[in-house]
C-alpha cells in the first residue's frame, strides 16, 4: 500500500509542475502558477504523510503550507 501511496504523492507532484506552467502561461502571472502548483504539492504531502507518519513529512507539509498561506495573501493584497 505504501507504494501506491508515494506513486499517487509523485503524481501530485508532476501534475504540480505542468498545471503550475500551464496556469502561469495562461494567466501570464507565475505568482497564481506557483499558487495552483503548490496545492498539488501540498496533497503530495499530506499523501506522503499519511504512508510515512515521521517529523520530516511533517515539517515539509507545513513549510508548504505556509508557503501556500503566504503567496495567496500576496495575490490578494497586491499593490494597485
Amino acid at each position: 500500500m505504501t507504494a501506491w501511496i508515494q506513486f499517487a504523492a509523485l503524481c501530485c507532484v508532476a501534475a504540480g509542475l505542468v498545471t503550475g506552467v500551464v496556469v502561469a502561461l495562461v494567466a501570464r502571472d507565475v505568482t497564481t502558477g506557483l499558487a495552483t502548483a503548490l496545492d498539488f504539492w501540498l496533497a503530495s504531502g499530506l499523501l506522503t504523510l499519511g504512508a510515512e507518519p515521521g517529523w520530516q513529512p511533517l515539517a515539509v507539509t507545513a513549510i508548504i503550507l505556509a508557503l501556500r498561506h503566504l503567496i495567496t495573501y500576496s495575490l490578494r493584497h497586491t499593490p494597485t
